[in-house]
């Protein structure tokens, strides 16, 4: 799992042939790769800074893949390492982890904006509000609005229910209304 090897057309990276994991770990290494990089590359802007941190995600619950099914949920359990190798990879190459605030200059809303100058401005004010939000609230928020995943999506990759998922983003929106003010959070928006 190096960025050097070849990708099939899932986006996942080949295992070594030496070193064939049990089929459970290559099931959950397929379905999750391709929504893990997508989220490690908003937070460090780089295709190949976001499957290293990916890659070396994956290595810790390759060696450890006996332990994660053992917890009460092997999936939740995999996003927390996930989140965490993608936070020290941001630390390790001097970068702010969290929602950094260039994120603002590439969005939708900004490249379809009558008034860009506005836009940046509401934009870099709700990229701060979410970086007040809980770790689970900025995950469910930037798979929801920023990657446009559903809710059954969201939750397969982060280990919790849909309706978990929904009820996390009525609080976010809440939370956010509360720091922002009713008219300029992600509500309606994609």
């Amino acid at each position: 799992m190096t960025r050097n090897r070849s990708r099939d057309t899932s986006g996942a990276s080949p295992m070594a042939p030496s070193a064939r994991p049990d089929l459970s770990f290559t099931a959950f290494h397929q379905m999750n790769r391709a929504s893990y990089v997508r989220y490690a590359e908003i937070y460090l802007r780089h295709r190949q800074d976001a499957e290293e941190a990916i890659d070396s995600a994956f290595e810790h619950l390759l060696r450890s893949w006996d332990q994660v099914l053992l917890t009460e949920n092997p999936a939740a359990y995999a996003w927390t390492i996930t989140r965490h190798k993608v936070i020290d990879h941001a630390r390790a190459r001097t970068r702010r982890p969290p929602l950094i605030d260039e994120a603002a200059f590439n969005t939708v809303a900004l490249r379809d904006a009558v008034d860009p100058i506005g836009q940046i401005t509401e934009s870099l004010a709700l990229f701060r509000a979410l970086r007040q939000l809980t770790d689970r609230q900025q995950d469910v928020m930037v798979m929801t609005y920023l990657q446009g995943m559903k809710a059954p999506e969201t939750a397969a990759v982060l280990g919790m229910t849909s309706a978990t998922v929904r009820s996390t983003v009525r609080h976010s929106l809440r939370r956010l209304r509360e720091i922002l003010g009713p008219d300029r959070t992600m509500e309606g928006q994609r």
